[in-house]
C-alpha cells in the first residue's frame, strides 16, 4: 500500500505519517491484508523541524514542490497510491490576506491533485482536511451538525466548502473513494505561531507551559469547537477504514471536539500543569482575528462522527497532558 500525504511535512502530516507507520497498515475493506510499502510527503518546503525517525525512515520519501503548479502535482504521480490524505492549505488568517493565492493553493491545487487520482484508475481512498470554517453566516445554527447548511465567511472556508462538494461528486463518479474531514480548531501544535487565525488556541497552553507569556486576541468568553493532535489524527484515518456505505452520499464528516470557552481552555492548562511555572495569559484585542474567530461555529453536534466511531478527547486536561508527554518531558529527558 503506497500512501501520499500533501501537507505532509507539516505539524499533522508529520504526525499523521507517524501514526500510519506504526499501525503498518490501515484496514481498508477494499485492501483488506495490504501493508503500508511506501509513504510519501509532499510539501511546499522542509519544515523547521522533522520528527524523529520518520524523513530518514526507509518506507519514507519526500517530495517538495508547488501545488498550485500542476506539472509538479503530476510529477508526484510516478506511481500509483492506495491512500491520499490531502493536507496541504493555506490556512484561514493567510486565505484572507491574500485571496489570489488562497485560491491558486486551495481551488487549483486541489483540482490538480483530484485529476492526477482520478488518471490513476484505481479507485484511491482520498481523505482531504475541510475545516469548520465551512460554516458561518446569520442563519448559521448555535448548535452545528453535518445537516447544516455551509455558509462560509472566510476565503479559506469557502474554498473547503468547494473542496468537500468536489470530492463528493469525484466519489459519485467513480473516480475516486473520498470523504472529508471536517477539523475543528487543533490544539497543542508545538513550535512557532503559524497564520491561521486560531493559532493563539495552541499558544495559550505551549507559551505559558515553556514559562512565555500568550498574547489572546479575543475573550476569554469566546467558544471554541477545538480536540488534540492525538484525536484529530486518528479521526483522520479512522475516517479513511471507514467503508463508502457507511458515509452515504454526503462524505463531509466533522470530527469530534470539545466545546471550550477561551477561560475553559486555561483553566484546563492550570489543572494539568501541576507545580510547573506557567507563563502570563495577557488579553489584548485584535479585530481581524476576533472577527474570523466570531465567524466560526461555537459548539458541535459530535453525534454522527461518534456514531462512525471517530475519537473525542475525554477532557482537554487529557489533551494537555498529551502534550507535556510528546513534547516537553520528552526534551526534559
Amino acid at each position: 500500500m503506497n500512501i501520499l500525504i500533501t501537507g505532509g511535512a507539516g505539524f499533522i502530516g508529520q504526525r499523521l505519517a507517524l501514526e500510519c507507520l506504526q499501525l503498518g497498515k490501515l484496514n481498508l475493506d477494499n485492501k483488506p491484508s495490504a501493508d503500508i510499502t511506501k509513504i510519501v510527503l509532499a510539501d511546499v518546503a522542509e519544515p523547521g523541524f522533522w520528527h524523529d525517525g520518520l524523513k530518514d525512515h526507509s518506507s519514507v520519501e519526500t517530495r517538495f514542490g508547488d501545488i498550485s503548479d500542476e506539472n509538479w502535482v503530476r510529477s508526484v504521480f510516478d506511481h500509483q497510491y492506495d491512500v491520499i490524505f490531502h493536507l496541504a492549505s493555506i490556512v484561514s488568517a493567510h486565505g484572507e490576506q491574500d485571496f489570489d493565492l488562497a485560491l491558486q493553493v486551495n481551488l487549483d491545487g486541489a483540482r490538480y491533485l483530484l485529476e492526477s487520482i482520478r488518471a490513476q484508475k484505481n479507485n484511491a481512498r482520498v481523505v482531504f482536511a475541510s475545516s469548520l470554517a465551512a460554516f458561518g453566516g446569520d442563519a448559521m445554527p448555535e448548535v452545528v451538525s453535518d445537516n447544516a447548511k455551509p455558509t462560509p465567511q472566510t476565503t479559506y472556508g469557502t474554498t473547503k466548502v468547494i473542496g468537500e462538494l468536489l470530492i463528493n461528486d469525484y466519489s459519485r463518479k467513480g473516480f475516486l473513494d473520498g470523504r472529508s474531514a471536517r477539523l475543528p480548531t487543533v490544539i497543542i501544535r508545538p513550535g512557532k505561531p503559524n497564520l491561521a487565525a486560531s493559532s493563539f488556541a495552541s499558544g495559550l497552553f505551549r507559551e505559558p507551559l515553556s514559562g512565555e507569556p500568550c498574547k489572546i486576541p479575543v475573550k476569554p468568553e469566546q467558544k471554541m469547537p477545538v480536540s488534540g493532535y492525538r484525536s484529530i489524527v486518528n479521526g483522520i484515518i479512522r475516517l479513511a477504514e471507514i467503508p463508502a456505505a457507511e458515509l452515504g452520499t454526503d462524505r463531509g464528516v466533522g470530527l469530534p471536539a470539545i466545546n471550550a470557552t477561551v477561560a475553559e481552555m486555561i483553566g484546563a492548562l492550570k489543572n494539568a500543569a501541576g507545580n510547573r511555572h506557567l507563563g502570563e495569559h495577557i488579553i489584548e484585542h485584535d479585530e481581524a482575528i476576533a472577527t474570523i474567530v466570531a465567524g466560526w461555529p461555537v459548539h458541535i453536534d459530535n453525534s454522527r462522527a461518534l456514531t462512525l466511531g471517530l475519537p473525542l478527547d475525554p477532557s482537554l486536561e487529557t489533551v494537555v497532558q498529551y502534550y507535556i508527554d510528546d513534547y516537553l518531558d520528552q526534551v526534559a529527558t
